[in-house]
């Protein structure tokens, strides 16, 4: 249902993130390497093939001049979620730009320099709104969170900041 796309390999432990994240909600996914720079005929056939496969949403990775994510959104009318990759020099804000940066009519949905986790789960609030299932798991996902930091506030109030922070180290 959701297609991930990387450009290298070397994409693949980033790219890990947004597995983990379909996984966790259910949702099943396939996962490519295709560079748009080094193979473009395979990015083309994955971009125009993706509805045919049965795909919602394209999950695509990519690190410095980061053009995977555009040319895959400008081959398929499905929503395309850009993750750009901290890779050289420029620690991801090269490829976070060049993401982020698309004409008009083609546009990137983009999360933050390695942020596959948050692109998996913006998948699922995508196919979420056409699925209740994956709504509903998207819901409780987020009520967790909620719980979570409020056990954090509760701990803090009662230990104060000091026996808080030591806990935390000691974990």
């Amino acid at each position: 249902m959701v297609g991930i796309v990387v450009g290298s390999d070397s994409d693949l432990p980033v790219i890990r993130g947004a597995v983990e994240a379909l996984t966790h909600f259910g949702i099943p996914h396939e996962l490519e390497i295709a560079s748009a720079h080094r193979v473009p005929e395979r990015v083309h056939e994955y971009g125009r093939t993706a509805v045919q496969r049965g795909l919602k949403v394209v999950i695509a990775a990519a690190g410095a001049a980061a053009h995977l994510p555009g040319v895959i959104a400008a081959l398929t009318p499905l929503p395309v979620i850009g993750v750009p990759i901290a890779a050289g020099t420029l620690g991801g804000l090269d490829a976070l730009l060049s993401i982020a940066q698309m004409p008009k009519g083609v546009p990137v949905a983009t999360v933050a320099v390695n942020g596959a986790f948050n692109a998996g789960v913006l998948a699922a609030q995508i196919i979420g709104a056409g699925d209740p299932a994956v709504q509903e798991k998207v819901a409780a996902y987020k009520d967790a969170l909620g719980r979570e930091v409020a056990a954090k506030a509760g701990r803090l109030k009662a230990a104060g900041v000091e026996e808080y922070l030591k806990s935390k180290e000691q974990v």
